[in-house]
């Protein structure tokens, strides 16, 4: 008799990595993902962006199988019902049992069943897992068997990785791509959400996760094709060329949420997963794509070229050196936003929008609290390594996201002014350096360091005291009270790393000096500093009660000029 196909079936198999409400770790299948989601707290990749991908997986099969949801009525359902539509998901699931098989000879998940290279070669297990340091895999757990064989649970997780987040280069030519020369696939860029500043709203359960980022095909904020949008498992097997753009679109989320950035083959069986072939799949460029991509806010681009017709926009990028909360203002609802085609420099998620509108309609409670989670893969050396993984967010409430109300101005305005007053705080520093005898207008000069490391450390402090702030939000707040008691917060904590800066200034800037000794001028001494720092701080934030200035602190740059 016939050896039985090797087989690792996705819906009935677990491979999802997830936590309960109790905070135990497990795996779970398809299957069990969407029955037990209100049971569920989050997917646990070991990596965010293994969480982000996985989470685009599971958004695709539950508008697949909700067959939208149409409308905002349809999705109001979704949201009152107790559980998912369980028998809907596993019968949609059912359909294409097959191209949920991970080691399926003909149409494996993910994969192409007849991918190889020329001479046959197939590529060692670091080439799919990303948390493997490239050239030097010192700091990591994956040295020896850990690199030999993996799981198919954890290939697979692996494989929905690295369809979203591969990195770019040159890749293993396979046989039968017209683009392969001499062997080689020259580079297309890394994965789709490799290019994304990722983010997704989340609620307090995975089913409530789903529902929140469960945009409606009436949806204003986006353009969908429903009669040709659809995910990967409802079209054609894949060969190693790149796919038709008839069928791949995108047309709508579906097929951005499963597009197949690579060709993957994974050499083994249901025991162990030994190897891998990755090739170029499907190139994607982002450009002007706000109208198809929910989960991301766009940046409009400054250096477009001559003779382009209106503005182009480009996925906003997340900072590996910017604090989530002070790039607040990019991820909320604005008027302006809505506007995007008259030249709004910034563009919100659609998702923001999407749950802003759910308030306005009454399909969220107002003491409903929502976390917003940014995710990103930071590239280095020609986006050929991944260098870091972004991961931030922040809880507020949904009436945050009311671009008319006044509570929503008021957050916006308040993350204007902790920047003001650490600007105020950059400042000090600078001028106390400069009269100490710091030179120098450069970056890398001692003044703009001090004002740097000052800055650095303004914001760091600011920090955890606005995430408690914005926590603290809610319906029945007053946006004026709340942001009075937010400057005031800043002005102490601001106030206190500025007087221990003049404190630890020394004699020499105490004394002072002339900026241009030649002619005399630009005097500037701490106190003089200081007294500017606390005329700054004042300015920036006019709600907080009290004086900064004193009349001692009026009278000594006075008498140290003279």
């Amino acid at each position: 008799m016939a050896d039985t196909p090797a087989s690792f079936s996705l819906i009935d198999r677990p491979w999802i990595p997830v936590l309960d409400m109790s905070g135990s770790y497990r795996r779970v299948s398809l299957a069990e993902v969407f029955a037990e989601a209100g049971q569920l707290r989050c997917i646990a990749g070991d990596l965010p962006t293994q969480t982000f991908a996985l989470l685009r997986l599971l958004l695709a099969v539950l508008h697949r199988a909700v067959e939208g949801p149409d409308d905002m009525r349809a999705w109001g359902e979704l949201w009152a019902s107790p559980g998912l539509p369980i028998r809907d998901i596993t019968g949609y699931l059912d359909e294409f049992r097959d191209r949920f098989d991970l080691l399926h000879p003909k149409t494996p998940f993910y994969q192409v069943a007849s991918l190889r290279t020329e001479k046959g070669e197939v590529s060692g297990l670091e080439r799919l897992i990303a948390d493997v340091p490239v050239n030097e895999p010192y700091l990591t757990n994956r040295l020896g068997p850990g690199l030999q064989r993996i799981s198919p649970a954890e290939a697979a997780v692996w494989v929905v990785h690295c369809q979203a987040y591969d990195t770019s280069g040159i890749k293993t030519g396979a046989v039968g791509d017209p683009r392969v020369k001499r062997g080689k696939s020259y580079p297309i860029g890394p994965g789709p959400c490799g290019g994304l500043g990722g983010v997704f709203l989340e609620g307090p359960t995975l089913r409530e996760t789903l529902l929140l980022n469960l945009i409606a095909l009436d949806c204003p904020y986006l353009e969908q094709e429903p009669d040709k949008d659809s995910p990967v498992w409802e079209r054609p097997p894949h060969g190693p060329a790149e796919e038709d753009d008839a069928w791949r679109g995108p047309y709508g989320v579906l097929n951005l949420y499963t597009w197949q950035s690579r060709r993957i083959r994974l050499v083994g069986d249901e025991h162990a997963i030994t190897g891998v072939i990755i090739a170029n799949g499907d190139k994607l460029t982002w450009e002007n794509r706000y109208r198809h991509e929910p989960m991301t806010g766009w940046r409009r681009r400054k250096d477009q070229g001559r003779g382009r017709q209106g503005p182009v926009y480009m996925p906003a990028l997340h900072d590996p050196a910017r604090a989530l909360w002070r790039g607040l203002t990019s991820l909320l609802p604005t008027k302006s936003a809505a506007m995007g085609h008259a030249g709004a420099d910034m563009l919100p998620p659609a998702l923001s929008q999407w749950l802003a509108r759910l308030r306005a309609h009454g399909y969220l409670d107002p003491s409903y609290r929502v976390t917003t989670r940014a995710i990103g893969a930071i590239y280095g050396t020609k986006q050929t390594v991944i260098d870091a993984v972004y991961h931030d967010h922040l809880t507020m409430t949904v009436q945050a996201f009311d671009a008319d109300g006044e509570l929503a101005t008021a957050i916006v305005d308040s993350v204007a002014d902790a920047e003001k007053a650490v600007a105020a705080l950059r400042w000090l520093a600078v001028d106390l350096c400069r009269a100490a005898g710091g030179y120098g207008g450069q970056r890398s000069d001692p003044p703009a360091a001090a004002g740097a490391r000052a800055a650095e450390r303004g914001f760091a402090e600011l920090e955890v005291h606005f995430r408690q702030w914005l926590g603290s939000l809610g319906p029945t707040t007053d946006p004026r009270e709340a942001r009075a008691q937010w400057q005031t917060q800043v002005r102490a904590r601001v106030a206190a790393i500025g007087a221990e800066l003049v404190a630890q200034a020394g004699p020499q800037a105490w004394v002072g000096r002339y900026l241009d000794p030649h002619k005399r001028t630009d005097y500037i001494s701490s106190a003089i500093a200081d007294l500017k720092f606390r005329r700054a701080l004042n300015r920036a934030l006019p709600l907080a009660a009290g004086s900064l200035i004193t009349p001692a602190a009026e009278a000594q740059p006075h008498e140290v000029s003279a």
